[in-house]
C-alpha cells in the first residue's frame, strides 16, 4: 500500500511495506531488581506494544555474522567512502531535531529508512531522500526492514525515546538518541543496562560534549588553574514554550498524523495543535521542561569537569500561577539547588540551576561590559571565576583584569572528530567507548537532570534526598515519578 506524505500542496506516495503482524503482549523484566516494569499489557489495546516478531528476529540473527562492516577495498574517487562501507541508518523522527541529526549524518552513512508518524513534519526530509523507505509506524519499520539496518537514530519527543531505543537494541542495532535520554529515571537505567547487554554503540544527542570548549573547561578545572570549585551557577533561557497551564481542548486529528503512534506509551488523550509540534516539551506526559531541553547542554560540563556523580539532594523553588496546572505541565520558572559530596581530593559542590524568569546573580568582580550567560555556567574557583555558554561554549574569565595572572593549561584531552562522526566511527569499530556521550555517561547525566525535574513537579519547597541504590528520594510522591508507567499494550522490555 502507499501512504501519502504532503509536501506543500503536492502529494508524494511512499512505499510503507507490507502490513505488520504485531505480536501479542507478554511480560518482561529488566534483569535488574531496581527496574520493575510498571505497564500492564492488555490484549484489548488497539495497538499492542512493539516486540520483534519471530521472522524479524530470525532475520536479524541470521544476518548477525554479516553485520560487520564490509572490509575496505578501494576508496572512491576523491577519497570518498564507497556506499558498501557505509552504515544503513533509520531515522525515527525526521522533522525538527530529526532533520538536524539527518543533516549531521547523511554524508557519513546511508539514509535507509524513515519512521515518522507526522507526515507533514517529516516531508522535507523525505523529499531530500526519495530512495529511503518510509513508514508512518516505527514498529512496522523495524519489523519490515530491521534486518537491513545497522543503526537507528531516535529524535522523537522525550516520552518515546526509551521505547524506540530499546526495541532497536533488542534487534542488535546501534542507537543514537536525542537528549534527554529518557523521560524517567527507570528508563535511563534500563537503556544503560541494555546497551551493555546487547553490546551496541550508543550516543545521546549532546552535541556540546564533543566541542573544543568542553575540553577546555575540563582542562582549566582539572589542572587546578582556577583553584578549588565549590559553587557553580547554571542558567537556561528556556522555557520558550508555554508552561504552567492546563491541557487545551481536544481537536480533530489531522489526516497526516498517526496520533496513536505519536502517543506511544503515554496515557491515552486527545490531540491538540497547541501541543504539537513543539509545545509538548512543557507537558508532563511527553516532555521534561526546560531542564530536559537544555540540561544536557549546560550541566554536562560541570558534571564532567568536576566528576560530580549523583547528588546527595536537590531542592526546588518554582513559580506556578495556574490552579491545577501541576497535573498537566511543568512550572513556569524554577531554581534547583543540587548538593554534591566531596570526591577524592575535590571538595563538596553546590550547583544551582535557574530557568525561566529566575536569573543567576552577577559575580561581584565581573567586567562592567560583560553579563552572565543566558544559557551557560559560572564557576566560582578559589583562584578565578570563569564562565561559558551552552553546547560546549569556550570558558573565559569573568574579570579580564586577571588575565595577566592566569596561565591556561596545556591541552591534555583527546579531541573529538565531531559528535555524529565519533558515533559512526564507534559503530564501525564496534567500540562503544569511542562515542563519548554513550549511555554509560548519558544515563547518569539524565538521572541527575530528572531528579530536578521530579522535585519541581512535586512543587516549590520540595527537597529530595537521593539513594541511587534503591532509587528512592525520601518522598513517596517523588518515588512514584522515578519509574515509568506505560498505558496498556506498551512495555519497555530489556
Amino acid at each position: 500500500m502507499t501512504i501519502p506524505c504532503w509536501v506543500g500542496a503536492g502529494k508524494l506516495d511512499r512505499r510503507a511495506g507490507s502490513t505488520l503482524r504485531l505480536p501479542k503482549p507478554r511480560g518482561t523484566a529488566y534483569g535488574d531488581a531496581l527496574m520493575t516494569d510498571n505497564s500492564s499489557p492488555s490484549a484489548s489495546s488497539s495497538r499492542p506494544r512493539f516486540s520483534p516478531s519471530r521472522r524479524g528476529f530470525l532475520t536479524t540473527v541470521t544476518g548477525a555474522a554479516a553485520f560487520q562492516i564490509v572490509p575496505g577495498r578501494v576508496l572512491g574517487q576523491g577519497g570518498q567512502t564507497p556506499p558498501s562501507e557505509k552504515l544503513n541508518l533509520a531515522f525515527v523522527g525526521a522533522g525538527g531535531r530529526g532533520a538536524q541529526n539527518l543533516a549531521g549524518l547523511e554524508n557519513l552513512a546511508n539514509v535507509y529508512a524513515f519512521g515518522d508518524c507526522d507526515q507533514r513534519r517529516c516531508a522535507e526530509s523525505l523529499k531530500k531522500h526519495p530512495n529511503a523507505k518510509y513508514f508512518s509506524d516505527w514498529r512496522k519499520m523495524l519489523d519490515e526492514v530491521g534486518g537491513k539496518l545497522d543503526a537507528v537514530v531516535v529524535s522523537t519527543p522525550d516520552h518515546n525515546h526509551a521505547i524506540v531505543a530499546m526495541a532497536a537494541m533488542q534487534l542488535g542495532k546501534h542507537v543514537y538518541v536525542e537528549k534527554p535520554l529518557t523521560r524517567t529515571i527507570s528508563e535511563a537505567r534500563a537503556l544503560m543496562a541494555a546497551a551493555r547487554k546487547y553490546k551496541v554503540c550508543t550516543q545521546m544527542g549532546n552535541q556540546g560534549h564533543a566541542a573544543e570548549g568542553a575540553r577546555q573547561t575540563n582542562e582549566w578545572i582539572q589542572s587546578g588553574a582556577i583553584g578549588e570549585v565549590r559553587e557553580v551557577h547554571c542558567q537556561s533561557s528556556r522555557p520558550i514554550w508555554p508552561q504552567d497551564l492546563l491541557r487545551p481542548p481536544s481537536e480533530e486529528v489531522p489526516p497526516t498524523l498517526d496520533w496513536d503512534v505519536w502517543l506511544g506509551p503515554a496515557p491515552k488523550s486527545d490531540f491538540s495543535s497547541k501541543i504539537l509540534p513543539f509545545n509538548w516539551r512543557g507537558y508532563l506526559d511527553y516532555g521534561t521542561g526546560a531542564m530536559g531541553d537544555m540540561g544536557a547542554h549546560i550541566l554536562d560540563h560541570p558534571v564532567w569537569s568536576l566528576g560530580l556523580g549523583m547528588p546527595e539532594s536537590v531542592e526546588a523553588v518554582c513559580d506556578r500561577a495556574t490552579a491545577g496546572s501541576e497535573k498537566a505541565t511543568h512550572p513556569a520558572s524554577c531554581t534547583l539547588t543540587y548538593q554534591f559530596a566531596a570526591r577524592g581530593q575535590m571538595p563538596p559542590v553546590k550547583l544551582i540551576w535557574r530557568d525561566g524568569k529566575h536569573q543567576m546573580p552577577r559575580p561581584d568582580n565581573m567586567d562592567a561590559e560583560k553579563n552572565p550567560p543566558k544559557d551557560g555556567c559560572i564557576y566560582y574557583g578559589s583562584k578565578h571565576t570563569i564562565m561559558h555558554g551552552s553546547h560546549g561554549g569556550a570558558p573565559s574569565l569573568v574579570n579580564s583584569g586577571e588575565a595577566a595572572g592566569f596561565q591556561p593549561p596545556p591541552k591534555t584531552m583527546e579531541r573529538s572528530p565531531g559528535h555524529h562522526k565519533e558515533w559512526i566511527e564507534a559503530c564501525k569499530a564496534h567500540d562503544p567507548s569511542m562515542a563519548k556521550s554513550n549511555f554509560d555517561y548519558a544515563a547518569p547525566l539524565t538521572e541527575m537532570m530528572l531528579l530536578g525535574v521530579i522535585a519541581a513537579q512535586i512543587g516549590s519547597g520540595t527537597k529530595l534526598t537521593w539513594n541511587p541504590e534503591t532509587l528512592t528520594t525520601g518522598n513517596a510522591a517523588a518515588d512514584a515519578l522515578v519509574h515509568h508507567h506505560y498505558r496498556d499494550g506498551w512495555t519497555l522490555g530489556g
